[in-house]
């Protein structure tokens, strides 16, 4: 078997330097429905995508700045072990910071590391609307929607023989932070299909009933986030759901919790 794909857990999954190569070619393709049995037998595991993770966050923490600052550290940290916990997993074993931008954004790493920014925390009126973000984004961690991303772009990558691009030099840390679609700015929430926002957005909101915290913050969150956008591209043509769709998708989630749909 060649450099480019080796077998690990009986499954054929790209190797780090050939999935790099692929996203530094920007040649990732998402697949049809179709094609789902496919990018499940390259889907690596949660732990899989930990390990290629982890020199991202590393290279993350030391080129942007983080704060100590109580205001807003002290309300993240007595939100995430309540969240973590009713995701069934231990706190001890994951890791938030807070980053020192007036970005209105968080998001996840494999691995249980989570950021937020300060922008986002300034806007967030109490602690349920903190659990939102921070349940939706250990959402993403549990279900390894990372790692599904990772598998339906190596599946496109051996069926159409890409990548072939060399890199230049410094391919990794930021090349694993482009390949986890990061990006270049390090801040935007994971480019996850609209359904993998969705489906985010509904366990994180049970995460937050287990938690105890007032689901209906969340909505009042994701207005008060809507509200503050200039424009928004056509749901179409977005990896994210529109506003509108989202809202609509947590009160009808919110209904099924409390009982009354």
């Amino acid at each position: 078997m060649t450099e480019k794909y080796r077998v690990l857990d009986h499954k054929v999954v790209m190797s780090r330097r050939a999935f790099a190569k692929a996203a530094a070619a920007g040649s990732i393709v998402v697949l049809t429905p179709g094609c789902e049995t496919v990018s499940q037998a390259f889907t690596p595991s949660s732990a899989q995508m930990a390990q290629l993770a982890g020199s991202a966050w590393d290279d993350l923490k030391s080129k942007q700045p983080t704060t100590n600052d109580p205001r807003y550290t002290a309300r993240v940290r007595r939100v995430m072990p309540r969240i973590i916990s009713a995701a069934n997993e231990s706190p001890a074993g994951w890791e938030v910071e807070v980053f020192d931008s007036d970005q209105l954004n968080a998001f996840a790493l494999p691995g249980g590391k989570i950021g937020f920014y300060t922008g986002i925390l300034d806007i967030m009126e109490n602690d349920s609307q903190i659990a939102t973000v921070m349940g939706h984004e250990v959402a993403h961690v549990k279900l390894n929607h990372a790692g599904q991303r990772y598998g339906r772009a190596s599946a496109t990558q051996a069926g159409l023989a890409v990548a072939q691009v060399a890199l230049g030099s410094g391919e990794g840390s930021q090349v694993a932070l482009q390949a986890l679609g990061l990006g270049a700015q390090y801040g935007v929430i994971l480019p996850f299909s609209r359904q993998h926002e969705l489906e985010a957005d509904q366990y994180g909101l049970r995460y937050m009933h287990r938690a105890g915290y007032d689901l209906d913050d969340a909505v009042r969150f994701w207005q008060t986030m809507s509200a503050g956008k200039s424009g928004q591209p056509p749901e179409l043509l977005s990896t994210h759901p529109s506003d509108a769709t989202r809202i609509a998708r947590l009160q009808q989630e919110i209904a099924l919790l409390k009982g009354t749909a």
